[in-house]
């Protein structure tokens, strides 16, 4: 019992770890009113380990901060990743499914934070397609290749056995 609560601990911090070093890895597109965060392909972790929606939330919210983000990006973009984290989680039994979640809620929730956080005067409709077009890049495209390449070499990453 105690192994897994190790095993859960070091997943979801070295998720963490490598949301942060991506973001900052790729800090020019990872920040600001449009956006491709690399980092978001991590988002479909939660398909093989439940120790992804920490450390995936832990690792937006502390990029964010490293990122120079405003306190209600860091508390509310942290969230939107959360919240997607836990829906692909839910939905993990479909490689499709599993990207959607981490898209909406992204999409729904930052053009808000840019709104009334940023003061960004671009209209909300226009900033949901900029920041779901740097979603379905990011979450979708990139996601679904590293997605795809877990589940096919399995056998040389160990997360990819969790689940599946």
């Amino acid at each position: 019992m105690k192994e897994n609560k190790v095993t859960f601990l070091t997943q979801a911090a070295l998720i963490a770890a490598v949301y942060v070093v991506l973001c900052v890895a790729f800090a020019p597109i990872s920040y600001g009113e449009v956006q491709v965060r690399v980092a978001e392909a991590l988002v479909i972790l939660p398909f093989f380990t439940p120790a992804a929606i920490p450390g995936l939330f832990i690792g937006c919210l502390l990029s964010n901060m490293i990122g120079g983000s405003i306190l209600i990006d860091v508390v509310f973009g942290s969230l939107a990743t959360l919240l997607g984290a836990i829906g692909s989680y839910y939905l993990r039994r479909s490689r499709i499914l599993v990207l959607l979640p981490p898209i909406i809620a992204n999409t729904l929730i930052v053009p808000f934070v840019l709104r009334y956080g940023y003061g960004v005067p671009l209209p909300i409709p226009f900033m949901m397609l900029t920041v779901g077009i740097g979603e379905v890049i990011a979450a979708g495209v990139l996601g679904s290749v590293l997605l795809n390449t877990l589940v096919r070499y399995r056998h040389i990453f160990p997360i990819a056995d969790m689940q599946h």
